[in-house]
């Protein structure tokens, strides 16, 4: 598939998922979704990422529904035929078998958050503008959104933040827990050194295991969840990368890890 919505490059072990519609504030339409599932495949398929960072072009991370697209007669994707997490129009996202950036370089609202929230981690400029603006629409919170929401910032800030769809800035965000707050300047250059940070030091069998421990950890009790790490950390002993682990810090030199 050739990019016409988003720009996809990797360097130092980082995909980079920029998306790429400056001028409509990179909002949400048909075409951009496809190519995003693209880009996340392609990334999954390259055994040189590690990580991969979303963001947005100029002044927004995603403005949510492009107006055109919502107002237009054309049907959206077909509605979730499935209970299954992953089988859910954006659980894509969630089966991403590596670390997932949210780098909210501006404005973010509707659909664009909703994309954030399937990320491992969120970072958010200072003076960027959030919203969940469905009630203000005529709309409910979509795909997933009521589920997933209190369970990253509790119940309390969901609701605050879906019955008013009110706005909220990147500080008040911080303070809630929905992102972390990094300066504007240099904002994305910070992101990009965290990431490669993350892709060099950390082994890949080690965070796609891990991320499968988080998903599953919203279902389990405590000891359903322990029992599975003690076999988790059993598995590990006999792979390349704890051994590498090992010996790097004995060494004090920086890990080559291979992901076995």
């Amino acid at each position: 598939m050739e990019f016409t919505e988003l720009r996809y490059a990797v360097a130092d072990r980082v995909a980079s998922i920029t998306f790429d519609r400056p001028d409509r504030l990179n909002a949400w339409t048909p075409t951009l979704e496809a190519e995003l599932r693209e880009a996340i495949h392609r990334a999954q398929a390259d055994d040189d990422v590690h990580c991969a960072i979303l963001t947005g072009a100029g002044r927004a991370f995603c403005a949510g529904m492009d107006m055109a697209v919502l107002g237009s007669a054309r049907p959206g994707a077909p509605q979730s035929v499935s209970d299954d997490d992953l089988a859910q129009r954006y659980g894509y996202l969630g089966s991403f078998g590596k670390p997932l950036i949210a780098a909210i370089n501006g404005a973010a609202s509707g659909v664009g958050l909703c994309i954030a929230l399937h990320a491992d981690l969120r970072y958010v400029a200072a003076g960027a503008k959030l919203s969940f603006p469905y009630a203000r629409r005529g709309l409910v919170a979509e795909h997933g959104t009521a589920w997933l929401l209190p369970r990253l910032i509790g119940p309390m800030h969901a609701a605050d933040l879906l019955l008013t769809g009110r706005t909220v800035q990147a500080e008040e965000a911080d303070r809630m827990g929905l992102a972390c707050l990094l300066p504007a300047e240099g904002f994305l250059d910070a992101v990009r050194a965290r990431a490669a940070d993350l892709a060099d030091a950390t082994s890949p069998r080690a965070t796609r295991v891990i991320k499968q421990q988080l998903l599953a950890a919203r279902y389990q009790t405590l000891g359903q969840a322990t029992r599975i790490a003690d076999r988790e950390i059993a598995a590990c002993r006999d792979t390349e990368d704890f051994r590498e682990g090992v010996q790097h810090f004995l060494e004090k030199r920086a890990p080559r890890f291979t992901g076995r």
